[in-house]
């Protein structure tokens, strides 16, 4: 990931036809240590919303990846409780004990 990160023909912002960028699909699979990377990039926006208008946050709250919701919260800026993805907020994704 760093060899591609480091490459400036690379976009690591740009969705694919699913609206949905890396920081999306890491943030989706729980795959923490890509994300953190990603969120080390000023370029990447971590509130973008795919093509059915859902964020990293909220993606990884829905499926229980607690250390990339960490990770997402950690980033200056990430919204919290923008709606999203049908009028759900990140925080209504969340289960009990998540955001804590």
């Amino acid at each position: 990931m760093r060899l591609l990160l480091g490459r400036e023909d690379v976009s690591p912002d740009r969705p694919d036809n699913d609206g949905r960028a890396p920081l999306w699909r890491a943030a989706g699979g729980g795959h923490d240590r890509v994300v953190e990377l990603l969120l080390g990039r000023e370029d990447v926006n971590p509130d973008q919303p795919d093509n059915y208008d859902k964020i990293s946050l909220s993606c990884a709250a829905r499926n229980g990846h607690d250390g990339v919701v960490k990770l997402l919260l950690g980033r200056e800026g990430v919204s919290t409780d923008m709606p999203h993805d049908g009028g759900q907020t990140p925080l209504s994704w969340a289960g009990t004990g998540m955001m804590e």
